[in-house]
């Protein structure tokens, strides 16, 4: 991929003009994107304009934002030379986590660093890769501590970062179990009025944690293993008296455990075993006057080294853009008071 500099034209003299040749046609036309949609999507994100010419592609705006796109449109066509494909996902996280070269300190087959210290992590069904810097330092962190936490809003990854970790871990056999868990507490709603045996009654508060092994394993692999007591997925409450050893355990919604049940949830923790911690801590369901498990965990433990916390804002919101300005809506209400 060679990149020229071409001078401004006259009626664009506050702009600037690169020229990037791409050596592999059949490579560009995928960069581009079917319609060049790929090329609309850089555009819309970083305020340029992105012209093919046979081989070549001309990038026109502002100084920043053509050498950002540049940046990005190489990335991109590098995942293509190696074999990668290009999504949306991809170019939103160039974009994200443009000129990133820090490749971390892992090795080994459970976390991967390839081209550009970007950090994947292979499952059965996808390869998972950080969106955001903050959701990079969290994997790295959920490959190197043996207790992790990830506090922040919804949609920025927290609990499925932490599922594709520990279906990872599972598959290379670093651990023997995935036990995923949530307390049974939602707004308005009690666990006794619901139809059903136990199980009926617990499932639809696990659902987010099926739907997350299900991304990473296939469907009959998830369905054995559950039944073989390999992967469990279960309420809080069901953790009381259990040492949870060789196994990757998530408490997920830890912002709903009260302080006993965290203290009674950190204290599980068995040889051999990972346990990562998740939660937001503006979406307390408790009872008015119960304090939060999370935010006692947070005020005593972080002066543990061996502990990792992880801190998300809306801004590593990966899910529609929308939710990322919901977020920061309540969150400016919030900080008026």
């Amino acid at each position: 991929m060679a990149i020229t500099e071409l001078p401004p034209a006259t009626d664009l003299s506050a702009l600037s003009e690169r020229l990037i040749e791409f050596p592999d046609n059949r490579l560009l036309i995928d960069l581009c994107g079917e319609y060049d949609r790929n090329l609309a999507e850089i555009e819309q994100k970083l305020g340029v304009q992105i012209l093919r010419r046979g081989n070549q592609l001309a990038v026109i705006g502002e100084d920043t934002s053509t050498a950002e796109a540049v940046e990005v449109l190489g990335a991109l066509y590098a995942r293509l030379e190696a074999g990668r494909e290009v999504a949306r996902a991809d170019i939103d996280r160039e974009i994200r986590m443009g000129g990133d070269d820090d490749a971390g300190s892992h090795s080994g087959d459970q976390l991967e660093m390839f081209k550009g210290g970007a950090v994947e992590i292979k499952t059965r069904k996808k390869l998972v890769e950080p969106r955001t810097d903050a959701q990079k330092a969290y994997v790295q962190n959920l490959f190197k501590s043996e207790l992790c936490f990830g506090i922040g809003p919804a949609g920025t990854g927290k609990t499925y970062l932490a599922v594709a970790a520990g279906v990872n871990m599972f598959i290379n056999g670093v651990v023997d179990r995935i036990i995923l868990s949530r307390p049974a507490v939602e707004a308005g709603e009690k666990l006794g009025y619901l139809p059903g045996d136990m199980k009926d009654k617990v499932d639809p508060y696990m659902q987010p944690l099926y739907d997350a092994l299900n991304d990473f394993l296939p469907a009959k692999q998830v369905a054995k293993l559950i039944e073989e007591k390999r992967i469990e997925i279960a309420p809080l409450a069901f953790m009381r008296g259990r040492t949870l050893s060789n196994a990757f355990v998530v408490l997920d919604e830890a912002q709903n455990a009260t302080s006993m049940q965290m203290k009674m949830f950190l204290t599980r923790l068995g040889e051999g075993s990972r346990m990562v911690i998740t939660g937001d801590r503006s979406q307390v369901d408790l009872p008015r006057g119960v304090s939060s498990g999370l935010h006692d965990a947070e005020r005593l433990l972080k002066s543990i080294n061996k502990i990792s916390f992880n801190y998300f804002t809306a801004k590593d919101v990966v899910r529609h853009p929308l939710v990322a300005a919901i977020i920061e809506a309540y969150d400016a209400e919030e900080a008026r008071g």
